[in-house]
């Protein structure tokens, strides 16, 4: 599907947590790598009752 403009691919990024649960340790590092190879942060995957999961990006299939 390499140079399809509809086509896509997929990462993710699980925050880092702490023992309480919540978010501890703010990702900008992978964020930044992340973003330095063309991904970009299309939603997050929450959990029941707060707090988020995971981060989703995406860019096109053919950037690899």
């Amino acid at each position: 599907m390499a140079g399809d403009p509809d086509a896509w691919e997929y990462e993710t990024l699980e925050p880092p947590r702490g023992e309480t649960k919540k978010e501890a340790t703010d990702p900008a590092d992978e964020l930044n790598d992340l973003g330095a190879e063309g991904w970009e942060l299309v939603g997050t995957v929450d959990y029941v009752g707060g707090g988020t999961k995971l981060l989703v990006f995406k860019r096109p299939a053919d950037q690899s």
